[in-house]
């Protein structure tokens, strides 16, 4: 028996920690990637469902962004008016529910997400892409089998 308290011989072999190590290495590559516009990882894909609603012809909430998303209430929320506050984003009471706030992108909003879209989606490319095309589709089923619990 064991006296240690892992359940893993080596770190490498922790799906959790290699979870954590690649995230971290991604989320560096994106944050870099969007500090020239001011724009926080959270708020860039805020801005990018909110294009995504905007290109499917959907009215998105607030709510609708926390659930894509799965960000916390107080992220977007306070992300939201930053957004607002950069003329990026408009929010106005909900035309057929009243405890509900629409979202929408102003055309500068607009402009700005279309542009960033394009280079995070170059970020993902280069780097998932050092997995083959039959790697790719296997992470994203296993990362969809965990995103749904």
């Amino acid at each position: 028996m064991s006296n240690s308290a892992f359940g893993f011989k080596r770190p490498e072999d922790s799906p959790g920690l290699l979870l954590w190590q690649t995230t971290t290495t991604w989320q560096r590559l994106i944050k870099s990637a969007l500090a020239e516009y001011d724009i926080s990882h959270p708020q860039f894909v805020i801005l990018a469902i909110l294009l995504w609603f905007t290109e499917k012809g959907e009215d998105p909430t607030q709510i609708a962004i926390i659930r894509l998303s799965k960000l916390d209430k107080m992220t977007v929320s306070q992300s939201l008016k930053k957004l607002c506050k950069q003329d990026l984003v408009v929010r106005a009471e909900h035309e057929q529910d009243t405890r509900a706030k629409s979202v929408h992108l102003t055309q500068q909003g607009q402009t700005l997400a279309a542009k960033l879209v394009k280079i995070i989606e170059k970020i993902d490319a280069d780097f998932f892409g050092q997995l083959t095309q039959s790697e790719g589709e296997s992470l994203v089923q296993v990362l969809g089998v965990l995103n749904s619990k």
